[in-house]
C-alpha cells in the first residue's frame, strides 16, 4: 500500500506527507479494548473506589484525528499554560510559568523517574496532570493527543505535525552545523545520531516565539547554552531549538518496532527496559527515539524534555503502548511493578513498590503507584482509540 502511495505521489508530482502502516500497533490496541471489556466485567463490584467504566470514560485520540479547530484549541491552551505565572517560587528559580512548573517538575525528578520501577506510572500520572491543567487553568475542553510514532516513521520531515502551520507543533529548526547528537548525553555518547536539516531555532508555527527558560542538565547536544545552576532550574531564557531526526525515526519507531516491543514482552521489566532502550549496545528504543523526533535543546535533554511542547504527545504515546500491553492481559499485567528507585539501578536501591508515592511538587497531589496503574481507577478515567 505505501509503495502504491508513494508511486502516486510521483506520478502526480505530488510532495505531500505519505504516511506509513501502524496497523499492526493499532489492531494490538483495538484487541487490548476489547480485552479490557471482558475484564472490567468480571470485576468484583467492590474493585476500586472509582466510578469509571468503559461507558463513562474519555477516550484520548491521535493527533492527526483532530480537527483544524480541534488542533487550535489544543495549542491554544498550551499558550495558555505558557502565560500563567509560575506557582514553584523557590523550589526552580528560573520558572517563570506555569508551563515552566511542570518543566522544573520533571527536571527535579529525573534521576529518580527513569529505568525505574516508576518509569510508567509517574509519567502517566505527569501527562494527565498536564492535561487538567489545561482544562482546568486554560479551559481546554479536549484531551491529550498523542503522536503514533509509526504513522510518521518513514517520512518525518513531511509530517503535518511538524510542517510550521497554524495547526501544528510547530516547524523543525533553522539548519545550524553541529556535530550530531550525542545519547544519552555529552559524557556518554553511546549512540551518535547524524545532524539532520535543522539545530537553531524554530521559526515557524504557534511555537515560534517561545522562550526556554530552564535546563539544559545533561544536553545530547554540544552547543546548549548552559544553565547557570548545576541543577538545571536557573533562568536560562533562550529559543525553542530542533533537529528532527527522520534518521532515527525509520530506524527504531516503524509498526514493527512497536508491534515487537509489546508483542515480545512477556513482563513488566522487559517491557519498560526494551522501551527505553539499552544505549550501550547500540539499541535507542521507542521511548527515547520518540523524544529525538526533535531532539536538540531542550527536546535532547534526558531531564530537560518537557520544554519542547512535543514531549506531551510522545509520552501520550509511551502511556498508550503500555496501556495497550497491560489490556492484553489485565487479569496479570495490571497491577505489575520492577524495578528500583534509581536509574538502572544504579547506584543499587530498594525495589519500587505498589505504595510508593507519585510526587509532581506544586503541580499535584502525591498518590500510590497503585492509583495509577490502571487508566480506569486512582484519579483517571480514560482509555485509547
Amino acid at each position: 500500500m505505501r509503495f502504491i502511495e508513494i508511486l502516486v505521489s510521483i506520478l502526480t508530482g505530488s510532495t505531500g506527507f505519505v504516511p506509513a502502516s501502524s496497523a499492526g500497533t493499532d489492531e494490538l490496541a483495538a484487541t487490548a479494548l476489547r480485552t479490557l471489556r471482558r475484564f472490567e466485567s468480571s470485576r468484583p463490584q467492590s474493585y476500586g473506589a472509582t466510578s469509571c467504566s468503559l461507558r463513562t470514560a474519555y477516550r484520548r485520540r491521535e493527533w492527526e484525528t483532530f480537527s483544524g479547530k480541534e488542533k487550535r484549541q489544543y495549542i491554544d491552551a498550551v499558550l495558555c499554560l505558557m502565560d500563567k505565572p509560575s506557582i514553584s517560587g523557590d523550589l526552580a528559580p528560573g520558572a517563570r510559568s506555569r508551563y515552566d512548573d511542570f518543566l522544573a517538575t520533571h527536571i527535579n525528578q529525573t534521576s529518580s523517574i527513569h529505568g525505574t520501577g516508576n518509569f510508567l506510572s509517574w509519567h502517566r500520572y505527569f501527562t494527565f496532570t498536564y492535561e487538567q491543567a489545561l482544562r482546568n487553568e486554560c479551559g481546554y475542553t479536549g484531551y491529550q493527543p498523542y503522536l503514533n510514532w509509526p504513522k510518521y516513521a518513514l517520512d518525518l520531515y513531511n509530517a503535518p505535525v511538524f510542517d510550521g502551520s497554524d495547526t501544528s507543533m510547530s516547524g523543525n529548526g533553522c539548519y545550524r552545523e553541529y556535530n550530531g547528537t550525542n545519547i544519552p548525553s555529552n559524557d556518554k555518547p553511546f549512540i551518535v545520531l547524524p545532524p539532520g536539516e535543522g539545530g537553531g531555532c524554530v521559526q515557524s508555527g504557534p511555537f515560534k516565539d517561545m522562550e526556554v527558560r530552564l535546563g539544559p542538565v545533561a544536553p545530547a547536544v554540544n552547543n546548549a547554552p548552559p544553565n547557570p545552576q548545576k541543577d538545571g532550574l536557573g533562568h536560562n531564557p533562550r529559543c525553542l531549538r530542533r533537529d528532527i531526526s527522520a534518521y532515527a525515526a525509520e530506524r527504531w519507531t516503524t509498526d514493527q518496532n512497536v508491534t515487537d516491543l509489546i508483542v515480545q514482552s512477556d513482563d513488566i521489566l522487559t517491557f519498560q527496559n526494551t522501551m527505553q532502550g539499552d544505549f550501550p549496545s547500540g539499541f535507542l528504543g521507542v521511548h527515547t527515539t520518540g523524544h529525538f523526533f526533535v531532539g536538540s535543546d531542550p527536546g535532547g535533554d534526558l531531564f530537560s524534555s518537557p520544554g519542547d511542547p512535543y514531549f506531551f504527545l510522545h509520552h501520550a504515546q509511551i502511556d498508550r503502548c503500555w496501556w495497550i500491553w497491560q489490556n492484553l492481559d489485565p487479569w496479570h499485567r495490571i497491577e505489575v511493578i520492577a524495578g528500583t528507585h534509581t536509574v538502572n539501578n544504579d547506584p543499587p536501591s530498594a525495589n519500587a513498590t505498589l505504595e510508593d508515592i507519585i510526587e509532581l511538587g506544586v503541580n499535584a497531589p502525591g498518590i500510590e503507584i497503585r492509583d495509577a496503574v490502571s487508566t480506569l481507577d486512582g484519579p483517571f478515567c480514560y482509555v485509547y482509540e
